[in-house]
């Protein structure tokens, strides 16, 4: 079978939407898939995708069959935005809106097994007005919440996903006219892969919503601009220059969601100071550091005690750790004096870059050679909540 352009263009749109909810479902599979949220989350993303593979198997074959699952799911669109915003509001919906949801789709649900289009356009458009109504609905019900009972991420959570809304409906809302405004593309799987990064982006640590939206939009720009140079030099007319800049604007983003939850499991996974100051089970400081001295990012961490600083003065050496407990040879709090003197000394003495206190009574510190840490602002604020830790259960040990 051989497919015209755009129907090898759609086909790549419903497989690219497709692939971002795959990838937005192995990051919530990676956290927890029966946590309760969830499992309502992952329910709406398996309606999707049921559309989707409904859309990609009706291009492929071009069997009418496979209108049903594209039908279905779109029938099951209005629950899951329900189900899904009773969960994240903590909150029942109203009756009302309960039994509307309900009854439409059970009427749709039914409607879907007619899966000729002989009852089109009428079907298809009370299908949009029962989707857009439910999705006016969970819109309602995210503006009218009690804000105070929730917590603030999951107020950022809410509104996160509820702006995806603002370009997800429109887009969606097109592919229902495409009888009448014959677009040479489906344009929702746009829509979806916007709705896959704004929530994948909660699982960074942002505290606003203007970073994603911005790398987003710089995403949009630069395929957009891409797309728009290959037209040009090709020659290509209105309908495959849209054509171009759909398909060019739904491969960027899944590249981009991939490295995301890429970069998200390899944070989890990786091996941080946090890591030893959550799982160490010392009940001294001294045992606090040997541990320290096994971990991969500090291995060969060297313990000074009291006898091998018996050549330095004592008063000058708490004197300077008083002002920073944690030294940096690239950044050290004098260059000059006394103070710049020993500080200077201690890390030719140990070939330190990094020189923290541990205890003051007796003077015990922590010399570390790793000049990488001076690279990564993270591990360096690390550095300092293992010295803060360290102290602290040398300060509770009797």
């Amino acid at each position: 079978m051989t497919l015209v352009a755009s129907d090898t263009g759609n086909l790549f749109l419903s497989l690219a939407a497709l692939a971002g909810l795959l990838i937005l479902q192995s990051v919530i599979c990676a956290r927890d898939p029966w946590e309760p949220l969830n499992r309502r989350f992952l329910f709406g993303l398996r309606v999707m995708a049921m559309l989707f593979v409904g859309r990609a198997f009706l291009i492929l074959t071009g069997a009418d069959f496979f209108r049903f699952f594209i039908l279905l799911g779109a029938a099951l669109i209005p629950i899951s935005v329900l189900v899904l915003a009773e969960g994240l509001l903590r909150r029942h919906a109203p009756q009302w809106a309960k039994v509307w949801v309900g009854c439409g789709t059970i009427v749709f649900f039914i409607l879907s097994f007619w899966w000729s289009d002989s009852i089109d356009p009428p079907r298809l458009m009370g299908l949009l007005a029962f989707q857009l109504s439910g999705v006016f609905i969970g819109a309602w019900l995210v503006l009218t919440r009690n804000r105070s009972s929730l917590t603030v991420a999951e107020n950022q959570t809410v509104e996160r996903l509820a702006l995806s809304l603002f370009l997800l409906v429109p887009l969606a809302a097109a592919d229902f006219f495409m009888i009448h405004l014959a677009p040479p593309a489906q344009i929702s799987a746009l829509g979806l892969l916007f709705f896959c990064w704004l929530t994948v982006s909660i699982g960074r640590s942002q505290a606003h919503h203007r970073a994603p939206l911005l790398s987003f939009l710089a995403i949009v720009i630069g395929a957009g601009l891409s797309g728009f140079v290959v037209a040009d030099m090709v020659g290509m007319d209105k309908d495959a220059t849209i054509l171009t800049l759909v398909v060019i604007l739904a491969a960027v983003p899944v590249a981009v969601l991939f490295i995301e939850a890429q970069t998200l499991r390899s944070e989890e996974q990786s091996q941080t100071l946090l890591h030893h100051l959550a799982e160490d089970r010392s009940c001294d400081a001294l045992g606090f550091l040997r541990g320290l001295q096994a971990h991969p990012l500090v291995e060969g961490a060297a313990l000074i005690d009291n006898a091998q600083l018996a050549d330095l003065e004592a008063a000058v050496l708490r004197h300077i750790f008083t002002i920073c407990p944690v030294l940096r040879r690239a950044d050290p709090p004098f260059s000059d004096g006394a103070q710049g003197d020993r500080i200077t000394h201690l890390f030719n003495l140990f070939n330190a870059s990094h020189i923290l206190l541990a205890d003051n009574a007796p003077m015990t510190l922590v010399a570390l050679s790793t000049p990488s840490l001076a690279t990564s602002p993270r591990a360096e604020l690390e550095l300092v909540a293992v010295q803060r830790m360290a102290r602290l259960i040398s300060r509770s040990t009797p």
